[in-house]
């Protein structure tokens, strides 16, 4: 896992031992902890300001910010208006990026294979159980696939991840959505637990015949084998960041209240189906005003400083027309 200790070395969480009075403090998702180590590091250089970030998962990152034990706390699974309404915040989507299954099979390089929805769903479902199933083997008429018993490996703690990858699931196999549904948790019938995208990451990258999800940047940093899936169009697609902006290009972020939106399985020939936004939540009347107003200049700056930074680490930076939206929203929603 040296892409892990290499972000930690580059003082994201390093940040945390310097005690400068101007450390902003974040918990929650994994999926977006690349890209947020990459600005928390340039930000510092810049400002002489750091972050303190936990990446620990979307579920704990909600219940961190709810009780108040940071500035922000960040999610891929949004929350609805009522809830926000209800813990007094204030939500917004920070960048896009995708999930990818992968794979771990000796002989098979990235891309080379492909699943569809109803296969995963299956996989994941422990109806499919071994490498050479006829449901894989017909999307993959030209790999040898091995006779094991296929291992399974998901998430273990809440996680946006997850909530995006089972709504995926259960847009895509009716089976998957009566028997297990989706959430930042579920009831899963299969497999072996990891602790955030990295434990993910390092099981597959571990252990021969595993299948598994994580963000993008986290299977290219790792080195691990991804796979290609059969859009909502029936086209088989790779994950690039062209093909995750084409699902991105779908999202109406000026119609959707709190900007609750979910990008998975999303029109179009060149759609990537599992795309996801992450966000961010802070309170709209901090009990630490000053606290807050340095949360919200380092989010001003990613916005004008961090695209080309979250492009080279395959994220998508939200359109310059919503990220005006966003900023209007801070001004009219949190007491800073």
């Amino acid at each position: 896992m040296n892409f892990i200790k290499s972000i930690v070395a580059a003082g994201l969480v390093a940040a945390s031992t310097s005690a400068f009075a101007a450390d902003i403090t974040g918990a929650g998702a994994t999926f977006p902890f690349p890209v947020y180590s990459k600005w928390a590091d340039a930000y510092k250089k810049e400002t002489g300001n750091g972050l303190n970030y936990q990446s620990i998962g979307s579920g704990a990152g909600i219940k961190q910010i709810i009780a108040k034990t940071v500035t922000f706390g960040a999610t891929d699974a949004p929350l609805k208006p009522e809830q926000l309404d209800k813990e007094g915040l204030a939500q917004w989507p920070m960048v896009m990026g995708a999930i990818v299954p992968v794979v771990n099979l000796e002989g098979v390089k990235p891309g080379e294979m492909v699943f569809d929805g109803p296969t995963l769903a299956d996989i994941y479902l422990g109806k499919i159980k071994t490498w050479n199933d006829p449901a894989i083997a017909k999307l993959n008429p030209k790999l040898k696939l091995p006779t094991d018993a296929i291992t399974v490996v998901r998430r273990s703690d809440g996680s946006g991840t997850t909530f995006n990858f089972t709504d995926y699931l259960s847009k895509v196999s009716a089976d998957w959505k009566t028997k297990v549904g989706m959430g930042t948790a579920v009831e899963w019938p299969v497999g072996v637990g990891a602790k955030g995208n990295e434990g993910v990451a390092g099981n597959v990258g571990q252990t021969k015949n595993s299948i598994g999800y994580v963000e993008y940047a986290y299977a290219k940093q790792n080195k691990l084998t991804y796979a290609g899936l059969v859009n909502s169009a029936g086209k088989a697609v790779q994950p690039t960041i062209a093909a995750f902006q084409a699902a991105a290009a779908n999202a109406d972020w000026a119609k959707a209240k709190g900007y609750y939106l979910i990008l998975t399985n999303q029109p179009g020939e060149t759609s990537w189906p599992i795309t996801a936004a992450t966000f961010i939540l802070m309170h709209k009347e901090p009990t630490d005003k000053a606290a807050s107003a340095e949360a919200l200049k380092f989010f001003k700056w990613a916005f004008e400083k961090g695209d080309k930074m979250a492009e080279e680490l395959d994220y998508i930076p939200m359109p310059a027309s919503v990220v005006k939206q966003i900023e209007k929203t801070w001004s009219a929603d949190i007491k800073s």
